[in-house]
């Protein structure tokens, strides 16, 4: 037994790779079965809507803000040290939301356990990224994107489950042994690495405007919809945000030690792969969170119901991530990156004609196509991203792909909520004149929970789904569109070279700029 687990060169990376994959599923599952629970967690506190959004947007606010400040840390301190670090951090929060008093205390560990997260995902990345060389580095970086689908497929499954017959608390309990098996199999096979080039100084002033300049921007998409995206709170938020972000810029030019390297951006294919995670981010996180609620409040499934039905597209991720990370070692990550994009549009463009009665029959084939083009989409884009710099640079570099990833999947559930709110008070005007225009815009805050219009009559429950469906309609064909100018960005501007070996992005740049010449 002693010989099985004795560590060579060969199989260290390996255990190495399935200590980061537990980690990632422990975030993964909790991300999707913390939806499932929400109703009653809403039951056990007698929460408002208000303390039940912030058990998601705590979360989601700090493990945005802080994924630079995660990857830039590992770099200086070592990557291992705060991966451990993190999941410590993100199993202990997990353990006091189980034993939670009250919404407060939940509300306040969900940020703490973002903070976790965000010293967590970078160092996933970058942790495998120097534990493999380039040329198996996309096929390491598949099996961590399949790992995230099981994950992902897995949560409104074990979350429904959980809820139902056991209590909502148990769901953040089972976080506890993931996180014990991630550092023990950490501790046993991956080693310390770090940027030996960096100077040990942490960018204090760069991490304070960064934080402020982030923070304003995630909590101005979260709460524009609720707020009124032309009220002071939010034109305040958007002010110090552009304040902030501008002085960041302005303080990274001049510091000895940047937190971002703004000299990754010269390379067109880190600059492109954080183009196209910007934009599948934008595209799918709003799509599975209207079309969530499409299939529970408008076709009439429950949590663990809608659950099942997206098993055709994680399933299939879980299939196409590996299958396209040894691709993308074969011939290079921009055909599969490309090709996965296409599909994804496709998917998007066909799921726009849904109707306020349309079969699961229908929504089968373009699941499995979304499957197989993000399966195809996010493992080539992370090799692209993480070839383009060098390997000492690798947490920055993640923790940058990172943040580009959570924001623009904000700005996506922020801007298609404002579409449908748009699109269904113009519509609710037409099709329910007589209602006075108080009792409309009630209607139309409905419309944010699926079309949900209870103790309504038949008339005006069928004109708000209507309205919903119409809205979403609409909001899948811009994402499809958007999805097709990220395949036209991939196409042009990811390296098309198999990576047989690391090119420093200087290198590259210059490589680039010679080019052009």
């Amino acid at each position: 037994m002693t010989q099985r687990l004795r560590l060579s060169d060969e199989n260290r990376r390996w255990w190495t790779l399935a200590a980061m994959c537990f980690a990632l599923a422990m975030v993964m599952l909790d991300n999707t079965v913390t939806n499932v629970a929400l109703p009653s967690i809403q039951r056990s506190f007698d929460a408002s809507l208000s303390s039940l959004e912030w058990t998601i947007n705590a979360y989601t606010l700090t493990f945005a803000v802080l994924l630079v400040t995660g990857g830039r840390l590992g770099d200086i301190f070592g990557r291992r040290k705060v991966f451990l670090i993190g999941v410590v951090i993100f199993a202990a929060a997990s353990a006091t939301i189980g034993l939670a008093p009250s919404e407060q205390w939940l509300v306040a560990s969900r940020a703490v356990q973002g903070v976790g997260a965000a010293l967590m995902m970078p160092a996933t990345l970058s942790i495998i990224t120097n534990a493999f060389p380039p040329q198996e580095r996309g096929k390491a970086i598949g099996m961590w994107a399949g790992v995230s689908a099981i994950a992902l497929a897995l949560g409104p499954l074990v979350g429904g489950w959980l809820t139902q017959d056991v209590t909502w608390r148990a769901i953040f309990f089972l976080n506890v042994p993931i996180a014990v098996v991630a550092v023990f199999v950490t501790l046993f096979a991956a080693q310390e690495s770090r940027d030996e080039t960096a100077s040990r100084q942490v960018d204090v002033p760069g991490i304070g405007t960064l934080t402020v300049g982030l923070t304003a921007l995630v909590l101005a998409l979260v709460e524009g919809n609720a707020w009124g995206w032309g009220s002071p709170g939010i034109i305040a938020l958007l002010v110090a945000a552009a304040g902030g972000l501008v002085t960041f810029a302005a303080i990274e030019r001049i510091s000895a030690a940047p937190i971002v390297d703004f000299a990754f951006f010269r390379s067109r294919s880190f600059l492109g792969a954080n183009i196209v995670a910007f934009s599948i981010s934008f595209g799918m996180f709003a799509v599975f969170f209207f079309l969530a609620l499409y299939m529970q409040n408008i076709l009439g499934y429950g949590p663990l119901e809608t659950g099942v039905r997206f098993l055709p597209t994680t399933l299939v991720i879980m299939v196409a991530g590996p299958v396209a990370g040894r691709l993308s070692d074969r011939i290079g990550p921009r055909t599969p990156l490309t090709i996965g994009l296409l599909l994804v549009a496709i998917s998007l463009g066909w799921q726009s004609r849904i109707s306020v009665d349309t079969s699961f029959g229908f929504l089968v084939v373009p699941f499995v196509l979304l499957g197989l083009g993000m399966g195809f989409t996010m493992s080539p884009m992370s090799t692209a991203a993480m070839n383009a710099v060098d390997r000492t640079k690798a947490g920055v570099a993640s923790g940058t792909l990172s943040m580009t990833r959570m924001v623009g999947g904000t700005f996506g559930v922020a801007a298609l909520g404002a579409l449908v709110a748009a699109i269904g008070r113009h519509d609710l005007a037409r099709s329910l004149p007589q209602l006075p225009h108080a009792a409309r815009e009630r209607l139309v805050d409905a419309l944010g929970a699926g079309g949900s219009a209870a103790g309504t009559t038949a008339q005006v429950r069928d004109a708000t789904q209507r309205a919903f469906v119409d809205a979403l309609g609409t909001g899948l064909t811009i994402a499809a569109i958007t999805l097709l100018l990220a395949a036209l960005a991939a196409w042009f501007m990811v390296n098309p070279a198999r990576p047989d070996a690391e090119v420093p992005v200087e290198a590259e740049a210059m490589a680039e700029a010679g080019a052009a010449a």
